[in-house]
């Protein structure tokens, strides 16, 4: 299983960016998919997560500006940031949890995508 990300890049704040996760490699249905984001000197931290039911949870800092959705037909997450703010900076990392395959393996723990950069100017 694979996670391929994309769409992150240097904003003024104020803008927006989209940002895709594709999961491929004999999926056959991922519980949870999500966006972490790990800044400067600090810890790695859950964004926002969707179920394949569509339920969504999101930390606080971006309720309001960043919508997460997903398509399960093509195992993949996206992550519209808006009104983006130079706290938000930071390499974005999406996560697949509870992945089954097609030939019936399982996995909880998550897997993890390479990161991409988004960085907002002041």
């Amino acid at each position: 299983v694979q996670l391929q990300a994309s769409g992150g890049g240097l904003v003024q704040a104020g803008e927006s960016l989209r940002l895709s996760c594709a999961a491929s490699g004999g999926i056959a249905t991922i519980n949870s998919m999500g966006w972490y984001r790990q800044g400067p000197g600090k810890q790695r931290e859950l964004v926002a997560a969707i179920t394949s039911g569509g339920s969504t949870n999101y930390t606080d800092s971006v309720k309001g500006r960043f919508t997460i959705s997903r398509d399960n037909a093509k195992n993949t997450v996206y992550l519209q940031m808006n009104s983006l703010k130079p706290e938000d900076t930071a390499v974005y990392y999406c996560n697949a949890e509870g992945v089954l395959t097609g030939w019936g393996t399982y996995r909880a723990i998550g897997y993890w995508g390479q990161g991409t950069q988004v960085t907002v100017s002041s």
